[in-house]
């Protein structure tokens, strides 16, 4: 919406004002202040939530069964805590988006409707744990049915556009100068892998103190960068990357989200004050997921979101190793409750996994020039 105060500025050409209005048609610009005022945003508004969470009792119920006694013995002490503090992180995400994004950008507006869905799915899915007081919200069967239902109409956009069906179907491989081949009619397949898996893999790293919050302020950084690449013609025919003229716009949503996971941060290190709940997790996932698609990086978002995939796949090793053998891998799916039985402390498991997601958004910045 700021955007066009730089239109502003050309109209009052010959005032001084006129060179400082016109700052603001730089994407550049306008992205470091949306990440800016995300961050902000959640530390102006994070303890008014959280009083008003915890005025409404929306505490976070904690699991019970025998297999997880140990790790109710380490957590029994979050019980209590309010859930739902990702309403601050989408919000400030939107906010930050609306006012310093083009909103003729249609790419901004798929972005929005993704956070705004999938954290409208998570809220639900946060609220009937609650009510319940049980940590058995909506059926999984509901919640990816629904999460695959957006994914299918996000690809729908995508393939009946004329001016981005062809690319759209195309599969990038990093490393490679070119697309490796064609989708087709897959493409709506591995959209929704994309953008469900991803908002799942968040959903799955949410389980400790800072921990999917931290890891989100990586990725989002970024996926800053490779929007805003793949949104340059030169720069994008410079590294031998997908040219999508609309994505350069994203640069702005990829730090909005870098920023407002950096904010809500805030409030969610150990000990946590507030837990970002379905209500976040699956928005930030399903965001990261759109985002790739947007500038052709899909497959390089495995490599920048290397800690919530191996949650992830720790937790589909588990489930396929019990069923087939009778064994399990890991002493706990997700990968993080594996550290914690096994001796390491709830920081440490953090802390060592934020290295790892900024040394996996290192390499994934690192293959722009390998190609």
């Amino acid at each position: 919406m700021l955007y066009y105060l730089s239109q502003l500025g050309d109209l009052l050409q010959g005032f001084t004002v006129t060179k400082a209005l016109n700052v603001f048609q730089y994407i550049s610009f306008r992205a470091l202040c949306a990440g800016l005022s995300s961050f902000l945003l959640c530390l102006l508004f994070g303890d008014k939530l959280i009083r008003h969470l915890v005025k409404m009792k929306l505490g976070q119920p904690i699991r019970s069964a025998e297999e997880v006694h140990r790790l109710n013995e380490l957590h029994g002490g979050k019980k209590g805590t309010p859930t739902m503090g990702g309403i601050l992180l989408i919000g400030a995400v939107i906010v930050s988006t609306l006012l310093w994004a083009r909103p003729d950008n249609p790419f901004v507006w798929i972005c929005l409707v993704t956070v705004l869905v999938l954290g409208g799915i998570g809220f639900y899915d946060d609220w009937l744990k609650v009510a319940k007081k049980s940590s058995d919200g909506i059926s999984s069967r509901l919640k990816f049915a629904l999460q695959c239902l957006l994914a299918l109409g996000i690809t729908m956009f995508f393939l009946s556009s004329p001016t981005l069906s062809k690319q759209a179907q195309e599969l990038y491989i990093p490393f490679l100068k070119g697309p490796l081949i064609n989708l087709g009619g897959w493409t709506y397949l591995f959209y929704i892998i994309v953008i469900v898996g991803a908002s799942n893999a968040v959903n799955l790293t949410d389980g400790l103190d800072g921990l999917a919050s931290g890891c989100t302020v990586m990725a989002g950084a970024c996926f800053g960068v490779f929007t805003y690449l793949a949104g340059n013609y030169k720069t994008a025919a410079y590294l031998q990357i997908p040219y999508y003229g609309f994505s350069g716009e994203l640069a702005v949503v990829s730090l909005a989200l870098a920023g407002a996971a950096l904010g809500f941060l805030w409030w969610n290190c150990h000990p946590a004050k507030v837990f970002m709940g379905d209500t976040g997790s699956l928005a930030i996932g399903g965001l990261l997921g759109v985002l790739a698609i947007c500038c052709k990086q899909e497959l390089l978002l495995a490599i920048v979101g290397g800690v919530f995939v191996a949650e992830a796949l720790s937790v589909i090793l588990q489930v396929a190793s019990f069923k087939l053998t009778g064994r399990r891998i890991f002493k706990m799916s997700p990968l993080h409750h594996h550290f914690e039985l096994s001796g390491w402390k709830e920081n440490t498991v953090t802390v060592r996994f934020w290295i790892m997601a900024i040394v996996f958004g290192l390499l994934g910045i690192a293959t722009l020039k390998l190609r």
